[in-house]
């Protein structure tokens, strides 16, 4: 943490989670292609959604469907999808998630933002729809990732799959879902990991105005 935040924070006495909580989320967080064999429970993949689910989204939107592929034959069942590259690393995952949007998310409101009449908002203006839907899911898609990093995961999210393919696995039939992503979560093992790739410095892409 910059010297100046940590002073101006002790000064505020600011609601702010410790430095080792920022490693652990961010600063020593690692994208991670090689995983130890240790289950990842039921109970975790549950917990991980009670924490994401929390996290904003438009209108309380929450398009966000997820698939957690943990079993030896839903893994075989997502294995002829998957890019060559991204094959090993996946298989020998504990958990992949599939983060998917959910086109109809609109038919939710309702329940989700009973505030107003947030429904009419999105019916039949499909640009809306796609672009929310979108935006929002790969919001909770990176909820997610933060979530599990919270709990002690390590997470390989990743492109490179057949898009068509995953849906038709795993979402047969729902035309309203679209696939998003993958994430591969469990505890990942560093032995063959290269070093941390360069990050831009603030200056290079921010601006304050």
């Amino acid at each position: 943490m910059p010297t100046l935040m940590r002073k101006q924070t002790a000064m505020t006495k600011e609601k702010i989670i410790t430095d080792e909580a920022m490693d652990l989320l961010f600063r020593e967080a690692r994208t991670f292609n090689d995983w130890h064999d240790k289950e990842v429970s039921d109970v975790m993949l549950q917990a991980i959604f009670d924490l994401l689910k929390m996290a904003p989204t438009s209108a309380n939107c929450a398009p966000a469907r997820f698939v957690f592929v943990k079993g030896d034959e839903a893994k075989e069942k997502l294995k002829p999808h998957l890019a060559e590259g991204n094959i090993d690393k996946t298989m020998s995952a504990p958990v992949t998630v599939i983060i998917a949007n959910d086109h109809k998310f609109y038919d939710y409101l309702p329940k989700l933002f009973p505030f107003t009449d947030a429904k009419i908002w999105f019916e039949g203006n499909q640009e809306l729809i796609d672009a929310t839907a979108m935006r929002n899911g790969t919001l909770q898609g990176a909820y997610l990732m933060m979530a599990a990093r919270a709990l002690g995961l390590d997470c390989g999210p990743m492109s490179g799959f057949d898009v068509d393919g995953v849906k038709e696995a795993f979402f047969c039939g729902e035309d309203n879902i679209q696939i998003n992503f993958l994430c591969n979560l469990g505890y990942g093992d560093a032995t063959n990991m290269h070093s941390r790739a360069p990050r831009f410095e603030f200056a290079d892409v921010c601006k304050i105005i």
